[in-house]
């Protein structure tokens, strides 16, 4: 197979930013993304929401440029940027054609180094924020999810919103701004990576003489980590469709078990052919909308099921998921079925790889899980490695009763009966 992880370099500046590039020189475009180890889950209590506020901030003003600069210049080289936060971590990226990297480099730079913060774009943005938070509420599909997270989790911050809730938002201001900014943006928890068709000394010297300026900050918040619960969470609202999560235990993203938890995921849930999505899509028509999902941090993991059903069909349904659930942990699953999960695996993996974007992504989330480039021929024969004893040997030892949540969005039923059909 063609080695499609050449040309990765790696470059420690004196304060501990990490600067990765992979050089793609079949492409024209270059993406870079600005990453820091800071999310939701960094958050006190009060603070939830402020990674996600600072996110939008990003954006808005800086010592050099306008809020309406900088889309300006953006636009005026074809480029596109955006950012994201998660539970772990947030990231502001850009991808431009070759020519334009010093510009990219030079405004992104600025947006993170120089945003100024001020009062009057807070105000601003925390109506958009508000708009945000309302429109995950009126998209129950992605607001059970929301939900499930917080059923499983509890009160730890995995728990929260993203996004925040209404009453912290509506009380963020820019000295809470600067001052988280400030604490937990520190140089070690930062990680510039590129990838496309560039030099990477070149590229260092676009980027490091900025941010090789920035000092440590004050001692990071220790992440706690959470253990999944018991529960039955319905929340009825008038719908056409009712919303279920089915939730367990899953993986910490750097634990050498993923492999065969991904496998297990696909054979699940993952595609059209999973047994999920043929048993209660396919075989009986109760859904339109089945699918399972991973959900892992650095500690700690959740596996979860999603389905959109009519709301006679939520007992039913529930009864169907968990019977899979039940038989993955009981039952090997036979060789052919495990083959096609990774040959599935694969090609999602090496179709993914033609994408700068998705190349960009890679190179950060190693360094910050791993402290080190993982090559995709590491993965794909780790993937081929699991044998039909891992998968059984996992799936029993992950899918406790005790650790299972079941939410429901929309006309349900009562929760007693339910109760009985929650053990695995």
């Amino acid at each position: 197979m063609h080695n499609i992880d050449l040309e990765i370099h790696k470059t420690t500046l004196p304060n501990g930013v990490q600067i990765l590039t992979k050089t793609l020189p079949q492409f024209h475009s270059v993406s870079m993304g600005v990453w820091v180890n800071v999310g939701a889950r960094d958050e006190s209590s009060i603070e939830s929401g402020l990674s996600h506020f600072i996110e939008h901030m990003i954006f808005k003003g800086t010592t050099r440029r306008s809020g309406y600069q900088i889309a300006k210049e953006f636009d005026a080289i074809g480029g596109n940027t955006n950012a994201f936060t998660t539970m772990e971590n947030t990231c502001y990226y850009a991808k431009v054609i070759e020519t334009h990297l010093a510009t990219m480099v030079d405004i992104l730079t600025d947006i993170f180094l120089n945003s100024l913060f001020e009062k009057k774009e807070i105000e601003r943005e925390r109506l958009v924020i508000l708009q945000e938070i309302g429109m995950v509420e009126d998209a129950p599909d992605e607001f059970v999810h929301q939900m499930a997270g917080e059923a499983f989790w509890g009160d730890n911050p995995l728990g929260r919103s993203i996004l925040g809730n209404r009453q912290n938002v509506v009380s963020v201001n820019a000295d809470m701004v600067k001052d988280f900014f400030q604490r937990l943006y520190q140089p070690e928890r930062m990680v510039i990576s590129a990838a496309g068709n560039f030099d990477h000394e070149h590229f260092i010297n676009l980027v490091a003489p900025a941010f090789e300026s920035i000092r440590s900050g004050n001692h990071f918040p220790e992440r706690l980590t959470p253990h999944g619960r018991f529960l039955i969470n319905l929340k009825h609202r008038d719908l056409e469709q009712t919303h279920l999560c089915i939730a367990t235990n899953g993986l910490s993203v750097n634990d050498p078990r993923r492999y065969a938890f991904s496998l297990i995921n696909t054979i699940l849930g993952g595609n059209m052919s999973s047994r999920l999505f043929q048993e209660i899509r396919e075989r009986r028509g109760l859904a339109y909308a089945i699918y399972s999902f991973m959900s892992s941090h650095i500690d700690i993991g959740m596996f979860g099921v999603y389905a959109g059903i009519a709301p006679d069909s939520v007992y039913e349904t529930t009864r169907l998921i968990l019977n899979e659930i039940r038989r993955i942990k009981n039952e090997p699953v036979s060789s052919a079925e495990l083959t096609a999960a990774k040959e599935f695996t694969k090609g999602s993996l090496l179709l993914s790889a033609e994408s700068v974007d998705n190349q960009m992504v890679r190179l950060a989330q190693n360094e910050i899980n791993f402290q080190r480039h993982v090559p995709l021929a590491e993965v794909i024969e780790k993937i081929e490695a699991v044998s039909v004893q891992d998968i059984l040997e996992l799936a029993s030892t992950l899918f406790q009763s005790e650790q299972l949540t079941l939410t429901v969005l929309g006309p349900s039923g009562d929760p007693k009966s339910f109760e009985e059909l929650l053990h695995l």
